[in-house]
């Protein structure tokens, strides 16, 4: 998430800035000045907020990026679209969901959002469902066929090298995460009843 902040305007201002975004657990990705690009985070509008604060407490407040809006516009169409086909099990057009939901040309918003983001909008969205796919084989006991169908992959091959390709790692890994989960959590729940 790239933030552009008012009244930046010398190297302490970026090591003051630095140390309060650690003391709230965000993670920095970049910073100079007049900018600081946090590595990805969670609930965008409650931490807009609490970096609201924080800023205005230490004398900076928060600029907008006039794309900004429709970026975080695009990122939450990508979310919602996402949710749909694994609500659904139908196979979403993500180019075509993300114009409906904006109501805008698709190729326009692909455009601002690789400016914006440093990132093509194909490999943002490749990448959430990369991240959706290791959830669900990590933590529910779905198959690779199963979670290829759900988000819409032409087969379960393509998922597992889109996995491999995007996290080095095969669904095997994630399947045996959750097997090594499993234990754990039993044994923790036999110890809270003996309590």
């Amino acid at each position: 998430m790239k933030l552009l902040i008012k009244g930046m305007v010398c190297n302490r201002c970026i090591y003051m800035l630095t140390e309060e975004f650690q003391k709230l657990g965000m993670e920095i990705a970049a910073i100079r000045l007049g900018e600081v690009i946090l590595k990805n985070t969670g609930n965008i509008v409650m931490e807009e907020q609490v970096i609201r604060n924080m800023l205005n407490k230490n004398g900076f407040d928060l600029l907008y990026d006039k794309h900004q809006k429709t970026v975080d516009q695009i990122k939450d169409a990508v979310e919602k679209g996402i949710q749909e086909q694994l609500h659904t099990g139908e196979s979403v057009k993500f180019s075509t969901w993300i114009s409906n939901e904006l109501h805008r040309d698709y190729s326009s918003l692909s455009a601002l959002f690789s400016s914006s983001e440093g990132c093509t909008l194909e490999r943002f969205i490749i990448s959430r469902k990369i991240e959706k796919v290791k959830d669900l084989l990590s933590n529910t006991d779905q198959s690779l066929s199963e979670t290829a169908n759900m988000l819409g992959y032409s087969s379960p091959a393509h998922l597992s090298n889109q996995l491999k390709k995007h996290t080095g790692f095969t669904s095997s890994y994630y399947k045996r995460m959750r097997h090594n989960k499993t234990p754990h959590i039993e044994n923790q729940i036999i110890a809270d009843n003996r309590s």
